[in-house]
């Protein structure tokens, strides 16, 4: 896995050594929610026009670093903009099943098949997708200095937080709104109080202990696993 120095803003530097190589189909690649205690991982695939005309691409950075409204604005920018886009989705059931790893890599793998066009190489944000034999590269915070990476990085978090907005309105008193499903202080006391929710991962630790420790002995994981999403 390469490691880059960290330029001003993500560019499109990656991609044009690899244009210069014969590459014309380059799928920037990334996940959001890896570290959430409730809700999906989602991955997003995006393939840019290499051009540096056009001015939006100037405006993108990791989506961590964006307000909600920049981050709105980028995402139906590239949505119009791109050549491609793809979308993986894999559910807080599946990641109990078979872990957070494997999970974001079936979400990423997900978001290449979702492409309408078929890319010729990956830029991947950090880990690698061995059981895809389309040429790759994983590059240590992709999302900082590759453009396409980082415009992944924007599709990802902005489909996960509409989902955690309308799994807020189906399981209310969470504030799954407001958190997203991470695990702050009020995410958990609400967890307490409440006990988890059909998308919470019970296998993750904070959750998983605090069935432990509720009230209810009778309560099983398995009580609690509703299946929001078809399993794949």
């Amino acid at each position: 896995m390469e490691r880059k120095a960290l330029s001003q803003f993500p560019n499109l530097d990656e991609e044009d050594k690899l244009k210069a190589h014969g590459y014309e189909l380059i799928a920037g690649i990334d996940e959001v929610g890896r570290g959430a205690l409730a809700g999906p991982v989602v991955a997003s695939a995006v393939i840019l026009p290499h051009t540096a005309k056009i001015p939006w691409f100037e405006l993108v950075r990791d989506s961590k670093e964006l307000d909600f409204k920049k981050r709105e604005s980028l995402f139906d920018l590239i949505n119009k903009g791109a050549i491609a886009v793809g979308i993986g989705i894999v559910p807080s059931q599946v990641i109990d099943s078979i872990n957070i790893l494997k999970a974001t890599r079936l979400a990423m793998m997900q978001a290449v098949e979702k492409l309408p066009k078929q890319p010729n190489f990956l830029l991947i944000d950090r880990i690698g997708l061995s059981q895809c034999p389309i040429p790759q590269r994983g590059i240590t915070r992709g999302d900082k200095i590759c453009l396409s990476i980082a415009c992944a990085s924007i599709i990802a978090k902005v489909t996960r937080d509409r989902m955690m907005e309308e799994f807020d309105k189906t399981y209310p008193g969470y504030g799954f709104a407001r958190h997203k499903g991470y695990g702050t202080g009020s995410h958990l006391s609400c967890l307490q109080q409440l006990g988890p929710s059909p998308i919470h991962r019970l296998y993750f630790a904070p959750v998983r202990n605090i069935i432990a420790n509720q009230n209810t002995p009778s309560l099983k994981i398995s009580d609690v696993i509703q299946t929001e999403f078809p399993l794949p």
